[in-house]
């Protein structure tokens, strides 16, 4: 073993190196999740980016605006994609 390496085995660590590192956010679920202020999941409607004209009409108006995830997906969501939420 080099003794640059030997040497480097027995300094303390410094703060930097203590830290856990940071949890980054999924970019993709920023753009797709958004939590209110109580904490729950909203999401968007699917069905909604093309091929819309073979859909029922009464479908595409309930699936305007966005709604929110159920509990055990939003648990999902928290959990793995958005860390510091």
């Amino acid at each position: 073993m080099p003794d640059r390496l030997k040497q480097r085995c027995f300094e303390p660590l410094t703060q930097e190196e203590r830290e856990m590192p940071k949890l980054k956010t999924k970019s993709g679920a920023k753009k797709r999740f958004r939590l209110t202020a109580s904490g729950k999941v909203r999401i968007n409607h699917a069905y909604k980016s093309h091929f819309m004209r073979r859909r029922p009409k009464s479908m595409l108006r309930k699936a305007r605006g966005t709604r929110i995830a159920s509990a055990p997906d939003a648990k999902i969501i928290k959990r793995n994609f958005l860390p510091n939420a």
